[in-house]
């Protein structure tokens, strides 16, 4: 009987929309098809239109205009890297797609004709259960207003080791630290989070992350970087708390 209500449950969970996104793709491997299949061989000097911004053979990344909002950028590794919890992303030598994806912000800027202030900025990766595509992305684009506003509020208290937020985003509860590095040249996020779910038995899979611009209150320049976990009712999406309409920004918007 259990297991009779546990697949009507499913059934109507995934009838009402609220199935994982993943389940929800129509094609989980766009993203790698576009990259690999044109995004490259462009840049490698083939005769085809190139569909991405940048691509960086040597640094291993390619950055794609996503369909989805005004200027929401995607920072792809050119190699096959499923997601967050893809052990080659914690090798020593692992490319840091995080610091490329912050340099990479300008597109965001460029597509808005306008400089996001540093705390209004984002990168986001969402869990296994909570992507569509089964090759890393990190979204990159605007924070949206309210979060931004309440990491503001809550920045002189957030410090760098984890710990619980006192609000919570989306509904949902999110941990934070600190990180006192300017452009990440010295810390990569998926190592920092990977650190601290080892030390408490969980996965990377379920893990999200969401690394928003901060300036600390001497002046100098730091992350704030969020961390939920998929839990009952919460896919572990921290794309959530982006804004994809980039609505804080009163200025004619560039299409792409």
């Amino acid at each position: 009987m259990r297991l009779i209500r546990n697949f009507v449950l499913a059934s109507v969970v995934a009838t009402l929309g609220f199935a994982p996104p993943c389940a929800r793709a129509a094609n989980p491997d766009a993203l790698w098809d576009i990259v690999d299949g044109q995004c490259v061989p462009a840049a490698e000097g083939a005769s085809t239109r190139q569909p991405c911004a940048e691509v960086d053979l040597a640094a291993g990344y390619a950055v794609l205009k996503d369909i989805v909002g005004v200027a929401q950028y995607l920072l792809i590794p050119t190699a096959r890297v499923s997601g967050i919890e893809s052990p080659e992303l914690l090798d020593a030598n692992a490319p840091n797609y995080w610091r490329d994806a912050w340099q990479a912000r300008h597109f965001v800027d460029d597509a808005l004709r306008s400089r996001l202030p540093r705390g209004e900025i984002s990168l986001a990766v969402n869990s296994a259960s909570g992507r569509t595509q089964n090759q890393l992305h990190i979204h990159i684009d605007c924070l949206a207003a309210d979060v931004a506003d309440a990491l503001r509020e809550a920045g002189p208290k957030i410090g760098t080791e984890w710990s619980p937020l006192p609000m919570r985003l989306r509904g949902h509860r999110y941990r934070a630290m600190r990180i006192d590095d300017a452009d990440l040249s010295h810390t990569d996020p998926f190592k920092l989070l990977a650190a601290a779910v080892a030390r408490e038995g969980g996965a990377m899979g379920d893990q999200t992350l969401l690394l928003a611009g901060a300036v600390r209150r001497d002046g100098a320049p730091a992350f704030y970087l969020l961390n939920d976990h998929v839990g009952v009712g919460n896919w572990a999406s921290a794309e959530e708390l982006q804004d994809h309409t980039c609505g804080r920004v009163d200025r004619e918007i560039e299409k792409p």
